[in-house]
């Protein structure tokens, strides 16, 4: 099966290769920054060869005066340097639908799940390869603003849309591959086993996706299929294409709160050991929303701890989506407890944005951070050691769910000799004592005057 182009409709705003007007500066020192785990009235100074960090050394105000000047190196001025920030899950096609002029008249009404897979299919119907590379660019370029340096795209491939999505991605992916190194994930929203047709042109879809090069992961919603029984059938068929193309895997699994209803994430845990998934790593299996397993107690989770031992697998909660969308009347909280599965149980995980500016998520932006934010009320997770583990959800154990290491070992909050010279700088001008001296601020109260580094280089500069 060729692959299907279709041609650009340019629109306002909707300029070829603006990733060429971001800064991409490269860096040989940053200059008397403040670092995570270091006493807060230290200041450092960072050496970068080869796009990883060289040398950690205190600040030396005299040697600095001599260098400052020079092409290369960047002051900090006393500011926190954190390792950079990664969006475990985005969808870069479903983006600003609510506030693009082109979707105007789809809007929010009674704010429910329904609705909101009905106005996106609205949307989807007027989908073109133009208009999702404008929106995708736009998100792209945001999350750089932000000190995003990885992130994990989903597009849709189906009957509707065909590969107009994932035809946005690439394009996306090859523009910004100095910036931000995009995965992109093919996923299935629609059904793979229902309908008319059974699924078979949307099989047939999916199957010519996981072929291209450019995509990395495979993603279902066995949720959108008719009965339990075609649910299985959708993970077991999306777990063999996995396998067979040597795919990472990304299930939107049991995204409910039915305590009625069996968890499908048994049946996910069995179906990839019986089909030996162990034997695909480094690949991996995450597993977003999961908010029907909000009802699980102490035992639930070290039974799942259990089943999934030996496998790569891990859990993304998405907050910002899950608490608007699963409103309930019952005591849970709507969305995984992130932090639990981390400290109480050994589970990867990590916390995403999942949507910007739709109707499955009005609210937010493209910041990785803000989730973390919100996690402080969502979870609770207000000390120093909670901050901390939450930056790390949207940074260092994002980038591992996603299984991003390109430089062969992943960013501490040590920031050590050998590491990526990955990096976010946060910046406060206004008022010196309110500059970011730890990651408990950061978390607290994120700037969004940063600076991002990429692989040693200067990428973006967010002074707003």
């Amino acid at each position: 099966m060729a692959r299907i182009q279709v041609g650009r409709q340019d629109l306002p705003g909707d300029t070829k290769d603006e990733a060429s007007y971001l800064p991409h500066t490269r860096l040989s020192k940053i200059l008397g920054v403040r670092l995570p785990k270091r006493p807060a009235e230290s200041l450092w100074d960072i050496t970068i060869q080869d796009g990883k960090i060289a040398a950690v050394d205190h600040h030396d105000l005299t040697a600095s005066e001599k260098v400052r000047h020079l092409p290369g190196i960047l002051n900090g001025k006393g500011q926190l340097l954190a390792p950079s920030l990664c969006h475990v899950h985005v969808h870069l096609d479903k983006c600003f639908l609510l506030r693009d002029p082109q979707f105007a008249d789809l809007e929010v009404v009674d704010g429910t799940f329904q609705e909101a897979m009905d106005v996106t299919a609205k949307a989807k119907a007027r989908f073109d390869v133009s208009d999702l590379t404008r929106r995708g660019r736009s998100l792209i370029k945001e999350s750089i603003s932000y000190g995003v340096t990885a992130m994990r795209a989903f597009v849709e491939v189906d009957d509707v849309v065909h590969f107009n999505c994932l035809e946005a991605a690439v394009t996306l992916k090859r523009e910004f591959a100095n910036h931000c190194d995009i995965q992109i994930c093919a996923f299935a929203q629609h059904a793979l086993f229902s309908g008319p047709d059974r699924g078979e042109r949307n099989r047939e879809l999916m199957t010519e996706a996981a072929s291209w090069n450019e995509v990395d992961v495979l993603g279902s919603t066995p949720y959108v299929e008719h009965d339990i029984k075609e649910m299985k059938l959708n993970v077991e068929w999306t777990v063999e294409l996995s396998k067979a193309h040597m795919k990472h895997l990304d299930f939107h699994l049991d995204y409910h709160l039915d305590e009625a209803k069996e968890p499908l994430v048994w049946f996910v845990v069995e179906t990839l050991r019986a089909k030996k998934w162990s034997n695909v790593h480094p690949k991996t299996c995450a597993l977003g929303h999961c908010t029907r397993l909000t009802h699980f107690g102490q035992e639930d989770w070290k039974k799942l701890r259990e089943a999934i031992d030996g496998m790569n697998v891990s859990f993304v909660g998405l907050p910002t989506s899950d608490l608007y969308m699963m409103r309930t009347k019952s005591k849970t909280r709507g969305t995984l407890a992130i932090p639990e599965l981390i400290k109480n149980y050994s589970f990867e995980a990590a916390i995403g944005v999942n949507n910007v500016g739709n109707a499955f998520t009005p609210q937010g932006n493209c910041d990785p951070l803000s989730v973390a934010c919100l996690g402080v009320g969502a979870y609770q997770a207000g000390t120093k050691e909670d901050t901390e583990l939450l930056y790390e959800c949207v940074s260092q154990r994002a980038k591992r769910v996603i299984s991003y290491n390109p430089s062969g070992s992943h960013a501490t909050f040590d920031l050590k000799p050998g590491e990526p010279a990955d990096f976010v700088l946060f910046k406060e001008k206004n008022n010196a004592w309110k500059a970011y001296r730890s990651i408990s601020h950061a978390v607290y109260e994120p700037s969004h005057a940063r600076q991002a580094i990429k692989n040693g280089y200067l990428t973006s500069s967010h002074d707003e």
